[in-house]
């Protein structure tokens, strides 16, 4: 009898029974997440009529009247300011945090000050308190110094928002990197900002690239701060929004519309550093 011939072992079977199995609630887990992604971009392309049908129509017309109603053809609100006042608050934001989060992450991993653990708790504590505990101070203050309606107030806020987990995310990171390639700089009297710009950030690209995607989606999501906070000047997209929410009813195929064109931006930063991404998610796993 040949060795192909010879019965599996019955460890071999169940593994591969497993991993079959694995695979299977892998596919099933991303069907469920993809699935009303897919059913959102569909009902985008249908008419409100048809998209208020219930239960809704597969075969019905498409059309990219909804599309056209959110960028303002038909009359209606352009949605350019706001979009790119999202932009610019979560861009500038996500570079601000970056550029306080490195120095931070390096002295709690690299350089660790003293008390370095209890450092890092203080950095998680602020997590702790729900958001709209904090709004009606945030509130006051805006009022009181007049940056109500102001893009700069929500770079402020999601700066702050997230510049804790983005420390905590990069000091992970930078506790891979071997010490003694820092050494060899210092002692070949290297600055500080030279070893953060030409050692620390090329080696801790991925997970500086993964804190910044994170720190990004966290921002253009960002809704209750930019709701209350903002009137028309400094509306962001969610914002925006929810204008298709209104008191005649729910136009459907529009909200989707603006779902998708508003979830684009995301989507597409997510792509960009999908290998950037993956690493720096990996990094540190395995020590």
């Amino acid at each position: 009898m040949t060795s192909s011939a010879l019965p599996r072992p019955p460890a071999a079977r169940r593994a591969r029974r497993r991993s079959a199995a694995l695979g299977l609630l892998a596919w099933l887990a991303a069907i469920l997440f993809v699935l009303p992604v897919a059913w959102m971009v569909l009902t985008s392309l249908h008419s409100e009529a048809d998209a208020a049908t219930n239960p809704p129509s597969l075969a019905a017309s498409l059309t990219l009247d909804g599309y056209r109603e959110f960028f303002g053809a038909t009359g209606g609100a352009s949605p350019w300011p706001a979009l790119i006042n999202s932009t610019t608050a979560s861009v500038v934001s996500t570079l601000f945090v970056l550029l306080l989060a490195l120095p931070a992450a390096y002295a709690l991993s690299i350089r660790r000050v003293r008390k370095w653990t209890d450092v890092l708790f203080f950095f998680l504590s602020t997590k702790m308190l729900p958001v709209v505990a904090g709004l009606l101070p945030v509130y006051l203050f805006a009022k009181s110094t007049g940056m109500l309606d102001n893009i700069w107030l929500l770079v402020i806020l999601y700066t702050s928002m997230n510049l804790p987990i983005a420390v905590w995310m990069m000091q992970s990171f930078l506790a891979d990197i071997p010490v003694s390639v820092i050494e060899a700089a210092r002692v070949d009297g290297a600055p500080l900002r030279t070893i953060l710009a030409r050692i620390v950030a090329p080696v801790a690209g991925p997970g500086i690239a993964a804190t910044a995607l994170i720190c990004f989606i966290f921002s253009w999501n960002e809704m209750l701060f930019a709701r209350v906070l903002t009137g028309v000047t400094a509306q962001t997209a969610p914002v925006f929004l929810t204008g298709f929410v209104t008191s005649e009813g729910l136009f459907l195929a529009q909200l989707c519309a603006a779902s998708v064109v508003i979830s684009l931006p995301v989507l597409a930063a997510g792509f960009a550093a999908q290998d950037k991404l993956v690493q720096g998610l990996s990094l540190g796993a395995v020590k």
